[in-house]
């Protein structure tokens, strides 16, 4: 680390310091601290100090800068420490802890809000979703507990009035998956009075200073803190800082946690309900109490805010139910003092209570889903300790008893992890050593926790004796018990210190310092009575939030239930189980120093920080360290993570112990001279050695992974090769089987095609093979066309020129127009017909004859009355004669005289429509084109566009000239060179077809027959 900082800046680590001594570690701490480097190593341990102003320690380049480096590899840092144990975490997927501890004040909670900030910096780079989400909710969780949770002191703005241990869980990859948060004695007396200079939690602050006005309104709340017995005692200064932002912030906070709208706004109304209950003043009625008569409306707001009836809120304040024999009910009625005591006792559990679900809700958000360890790996977990620090107030009550004995327990695992187990590992593997002395607060611990003579033990006692038993009394029994104790005294013990108050004080000399407690409200607050009236009148509750508060309401009051645990115990059991859990996993520590009680960014005062180095076993640490060794490991499991870094060892020793290999493995490397090897482990005195080791290894594992990939991907390979084979031989034999199988039923089904009357059209041919489909096809094609053959082979052939043309005429026309004639026969030649042309048929005859005579044409191939258009939009019945040779159109009013004769090769292009209509248009290079309806067929209504389509088809194809036919209902024609628009209506009442004039050209009217 020397190389990085400059020596302006201290030692970055105190191990190096010149002589361990009081003041050479004092000066380095306020050298450091003048200079803005406010973290110092202890090898692993950081020592942190509250530098009381923001500095540019921890953004996105700081967080880069120390992602994967090693601790000594970059000055120290908060980071650093979180980055370790991280890396342990993951490396040897072993759970990590991270213990933060010093006096209130110190900046522990900032601390423990920069570790989560760096932990969810570095994990989860593919960006998952739900990684990001869990992610979020434990950093927004921190801003939530913090309002609830949190207070200002007199030592500090933020104090912490909870301990709180969180633990995050990671998958194997080092993401986050989920987290759980642990919380422990919420100093709730809080709620109720704060000493001089003091407030209350934060949550009440920023409701009525950073709520909208109407939102107060609706919660029955003024905007003044003072307004409230709960909140009066405040300092001047009671915003604080922006509560505006803060509740703002908060409201976000839970929102991105799952705070549903409603379960916020149920917070809201508890909140205010316990500064409403709070000023609920009592008056005597005879020897009961009653609620003021100026209160009366604040009892309606309260038993609006909490979703209960007023008279049984009411009932609840004044009165409580008792059980007597055989099922009776009694109601006492409280005096106005037992009613203010109620009253009080119901706001604390209300907060408690609150503050209970707050936690729980946010550990909802954060649980792990749907993680199942078979498919997802091993999870491990980091956990997080930020616990209240040691307290020392003017007055000190049961909460600092409780915050002092917890302060007792951490620093006696730190002493037993640290100091102790370290110099007896030493010892017990054989590891040269010189002993070194610590303080052990073994004594004080168990002066507090001992059974049956331990200063809880003594409280619960008193708490469950039968009669009238008082603090005092309470003191009593402490000194009489545990008056030779050499760290307890009282005013009755040492008469002459008056510091102390007779029947009041008592004194215990704890590792940080002698702590003076007065004795007063210590069995009520170790009870914590709640009458259960409150229970059931909350459980009751109109507010889902309020009501899943009280789950003890539900309870009937003549049920018998066994005496609940006192607070005491509750707190020692949990703080025993958290020490438990600390001790399994792998424990870094940061240590927070407070420079000075003026919250000066400058002001170093060195008594203080003497006081507190003292009392956090920071020498005796530095001493450990210095003769101690960095890193320990098992042989077994040194050679597991280290073995291919030397050849002797990879890819397993042949060596006669692993001991062996290992020493062979660091000679190799050059290590000898840093480590120690005891009985069964191998002790690493610096980390450099072991960060010489990682890169070697780190090097080393895409070259043995990729080995390991190419020798899997080729058995793989081979695997499936044998098996493709044996896939191929069977699928073969498989398919020659379909084969055959499948020519066989096929030979079956067409062997007698010939004498079938169809020819086999009804044979349904079999469902080919995959491989033998493009066989069907080709056979199906051969055989539609040898059944044609069959039957054209029976067609006269004076009927084959009409099967050309309805041939032509399909291919023109099929799936294009709904009807054109197909299965009938054409004939052609309609206007020679007397049927089809009764008393015309001999004019046509003889103008036939004169045509033909006179042109010479070869053979008539369609004729039939039109219905025509002029390009003058005038519509005449006429008749169209179509020869090998010309297209005439004639008038058959004057014996068929030929109005227009076109050469039939100017004929270019037919156009008809898609419905049933009649119409035709010839198609010529002159713009002159010819529109006509057939009509006036026999029968009636006679489809003859398909035979006159088919039919020019057909002789074009034999003359070898192109004719283009198109099907649209919108036929764009050219007459006299102008481009008109012929379109189709349908008119049900019109007789015969006839066209007239449209906007953009000519319309034709159809019957639609």
């Amino acid at each position: 680390m020397a190389e990085l900082e400059g020596p302006e800046f201290g030692k970055a680590d105190f191990v190096l310091l010149d002589e361990v001594t009081m003041e050479q570690f004092l000066e380095n701490l306020r050298l450091r601290f003048s200079q803005g480097r406010i973290y110092t190593y202890i090898g692993e341990v950081v020592v942190a100090v509250n530098p009381y102003r923001a500095l540019p320690l921890y953004g996105a380049p700081v967080v880069e800068r120390y992602r994967g480096r090693e601790l000594y590899e970059r000055p120290p840092h908060i980071f650093a420490l979180a980055d370790a144990a991280y890396k342990a975490m993951k490396r040897r997927a072993k759970d990590t802890c991270i213990v933060i501890s010093g006096e209130s004040g110190a900046g522990k909670t900032e601390t423990s809000k920069y570790i989560m900030q760096y932990i969810a910096a570095i994990t989860n780079p593919s960006q998952r979703a739900e990684v990001e989400r869990v992610k979020n909710v434990l950093l927004k969780s921190n801003c939530v507990l913090e309002a609830f949770g949190n207070a200002k002191t007199n030592r500090n703005d933020n104090s912490s009035r909870f301990g709180k241990y969180m633990d995050i869980n990671f998958d194997f990859k080092g993401d986050p998956t989920g987290g759980h948060i642990h919380n422990y004695l919420l100093e709730k007396s809080r709620v109720l009075q704060q000493q001089p200079g003091e407030r209350n939690f934060h949550a009440f602050y920023q409701l009525l200073l950073g709520a909208p006005p109407a939102l107060l309104t609706s919660l029955h709340l003024c905007r003044d803190p003072c307004a409230y017995r709960y909140t009066r005692g405040a300092p001047g200064d009671t915003a604080c800082g922006d509560e505006v932002a803060a509740y703002r912030a908060v409201e976000e906070a839970m929102a991105i946690i799952g705070f549903s709208p409603e379960e916020m706004e149920s917070l809201r109304r508890v909140l205010a309900a316990i500064l409403l209950l709070g000023n609920v003043e009592f008056a005597a009625e005879g020897e009961a109490a009653a609620v003021a008569a100026a209160d009366a409306g604040q009892l309606s707001a309260l038993a609006e805010l909490t979703g209960t009836a007023p008279d049984s809120l009411c009932r609840a304040l004044l009165a409580r139910t008792v059980a007597a024999g055989g099922g009776e009910l009694i109601e006492k009625g409280h005096s106005p003092r037992e009613a203010a005591y109620a009253r009080d006792a119901c706001a604390k559990a209300i907060y408690e209570r609150l503050f209970r679900w707050v936690v729980e809700r946010i550990n909802a958000g954060i649980a792990a889903r749907g993680y199942d360890a078979r498919v997802h790996g091993k999870s491990t977990v980091i956990g997080v300790l930020d616990i209240y620090g040691f307290e020392i107030f003017d007055t000190n009550s049961f909460e600092q008893f409780c915050i002092n004995y917890c302060n007792e327990k951490l620093q006696q695992l730190f002493i037993d992890l640290i100091l102790r187990q370290e110099q007896a590992e030493y010892q017990r593997e054989g590891i040269a050593w010189q002993n070194i002395e610590y303080f052990s607060n073994e004594p004080i611990v168990e002066l507090v926790e001992q059974p049956h003579r331990g200063i809880l033990a003594l409280l619960d006692e008193a708490c469950l004796a039968a009669g009238t038993v008082t603090d005092a009394l309470f003191l009593t029994s402490m000194d009489t018990r545990l008056g030779r104790h050499p760290h307890y005294t009282s005013r009755k013990l040492c008469p002459t210190d008056k510091t102390m108050e007779f029947n009041r004080d008592f004194r215990i000399k704890h590792y940080a310092g002698d702590v003076t407690y007065s004795v007063e409200g210590f069995l009520d607050k170790n009870k914590d009575t709640l009458f259960q009236d409150f229970k059931r009148l909350f459980y009751n509750s109109a507010d889902p939030v309020v009501r899943a508060m009280w789950p003890d309401g539900e309870q009937s009051i003549t049920e018998v239930t066994k005496r609940p645990l006192t607070t005491g115990t509750l707190f020692k059991n949990s703080i025993v189980a958290l020490v438990e859990n600390l001790a399994s996993k792998e424990p870094y520590y940061v240590r927070c120093i407070k420079p000075n009680d003026q919250k000066s960014p400058t002001l170093f005062n060195e008594e203080r920080c003497r006081h507190q180095v003292s009392y956090l076993g920071l020498l005796e640490n530095v001493r450990v360290r210095r003769a101690g060794f960095a890193y320990r490991q098992p042989y077994h499991h040194f050679l597991l993570r280290y073995k291919m870094t030397c050849e002797y060892t990879w890819p397993n020793h042949l060596m006669a112990s692993d001991r062996e290999a290992t020493q062979a493995l660091l000679e190799q490397h050059g290590f000898q001279d840093d480590v120690a090897y005891g009985h069964t482990k191998v002790f690493i005195r610096t980390p450099r050695t072991l960060f010489c080791l990682e890169q070697e290894r780190a090097r080393l594992i895409p070259i043995i992974v990729l080995l390991l990939q190419k020798a899997w991907r080729g058995a793989l390979a081979r695997r499936r090769c044998r098996a493709l084979r044996a896939a191929y031989a069977i699928m073969a034999h498989y398919k020659r089987h379909k084969v055959r199988t499948y020519l066989r039923e096929l030979l079956q089904r067409f062997q007698a095609v010939r004498s079938l009357p169809d020819f086999g059209k009804s044979v349904e041919w079999p469902e080919p093979p995959a491989v033998l489909e493009r066989f069907q096809e080709a056979s199906q094609r051969l055989f539609h066309r040898w059944r044609a053959r069959q039957i054209v082979k029976n067609i006269p052939p004076s009927e084959m020129g009409q099967i050309r043309a309805k041939v032509a005429a399909m291919e023109a026309l099929a799936g294009l127009r709904k009807d054109w004639g197909c299965r009938r026969v054409w004939a052609r030649d309609y206007l020679s017909s007397p049927s089809e042309n009764p008393g015309l048929a001999l004019p046509f005859a003889r103008r036939l004859q004169a045509l033909k005579d006179k042109v010479h044409f070869g053979s008539v191939l369609f004729s039939c009355h039109v219905r025509k258009i002029s390009r003058f939009g005038r519509s005449r019945d006429r008749a169209i004669l179509v020869t090998d040779q010309h297209l005439y159109k004639l008038d058959p009013r004057q014996q068929y005289r030929v109005m227009r004769a076109l050469p039939l090769s100017t004929v270019t292009g037919l156009s008809v429509t898609s419905c049933r209509s009649q119409l035709v248009v010839f198609h010529t290079p002159s713009r002159d084109d010819l529109a006509v309806c057939l009509h006036k067929t026999q029968p009636p209504g006679d489809n003859r566009v398909g035979e006159l389509v088919g039919v020019l088809l057909e002789h074009y194809r034999a003359t070898k000239r192109e004719l283009q036919v198109r099907v649209s209902d919108r036929i764009q024609l050219s007459f006299g060179g102008r481009r008109r628009m012929l379109t189709v209506e349908t008119r049900p009442d019109t007789a015969t077809p006839d066209f007239r004039k449209s906007r953009d050209g000519f319309v034709l009217y159809w019957s639609g027959k």
